[in-house]
């Protein structure tokens, strides 16, 4: 039987929860099992030394095999909200282009993961949301839950704005982000009973690769493609 690609768009339930972590660790251990996986980040923010550290780990992750604009088409210097950036950069952020950069991706590579910037509620624009984006690709998401203090108000928020957007909830990765939080288990179970969309894996702190085999192999199972896994 042959394979199905995978498609994505991964958002969070905020900054600095781990999207790029899990982007970049699902795209490795999606190749490690012999798949054409990549990962692209269309809008990204903070440069140092002209470098953003996002772009630099989702290259890596796919053994730097996408074209650099094909990876991300808008990148602004300061960390601070794209809408703001773009705003002092005198720039504006449009779908065309990021369409056009994912449609050629996604003609030359089988696995694609594209990973948004903050939550699915930011602005990018104007009139433009990240959520507008992501129906545009008309892909799927994943939603990537920060696990920590709060985390149960951010998750059920966060899916209930992508539901009211008229997307696809495919499901969710708890990554634990603070190793001494008390009764981890406790949050995501509540999550879990009323977010309405999978749980596709549990990440400890500093998941290891085994780890995102693992979840690999849930997302492949996940999406219909059970003999596709070794």
């Amino acid at each position: 039987m042959p394979m199905t690609d995978l498609r994505f768009f991964i958002t969070a339930t905020d900054t600095a929860v781990g999207k790029t972590f899990v982007t970049a660790g699902l795209t490795r251990a999606l190749r490690m099992l012999g798949r054409d996986a990549v990962a692209v980040k269309p809008i990204a923010s903070g440069l140092e030394h002209g470098i953003n550290e996002d772009l630099t780990e989702l290259a890596s992750a796919a053994d730097h095999v996408l074209l650099p604009e094909d990876l991300n088409c808008y990148c602004f210097e300061p960390a601070i909200a794209p809408h703001r950036a773009a705003e002092l950069a005198q720039a504006r952020i449009e779908i065309a282009p990021i369409f056009d950069a994912w449609q050629r991706v996604a003609a030359q590579h089988g696995d694609v993961l594209v990973e948004g910037v903050g939550g699915v509620s930011v602005p990018l624009g104007p009139a433009l949301m990240l959520a507008d984006l992501a129906q545009a690709l008309s892909l799927p998401l994943i939603l990537v839950v920060g696990i920590r203090l709060g985390c149960i108000n951010h998750a059920l928020l966060s899916a209930l704005a992508i539901r009211s957007a008229g997307l696809n909830l495919h499901g969710w990765v708890a990554n634990l982000l603070d190793p001494a939080m008390r009764e981890p288990e406790a949050s995501i179970g509540a999550i879990e009973q009323r977010i309405e969309a999978p749980l596709l894996g549990r990440l400890e702190f500093n998941a290891d690769a085994g780890s995102f085999g693992r979840l690999a192999l849930a997302l492949i199972e996940s999406s219909g493609n059970r003999a596709a896994a070794p």
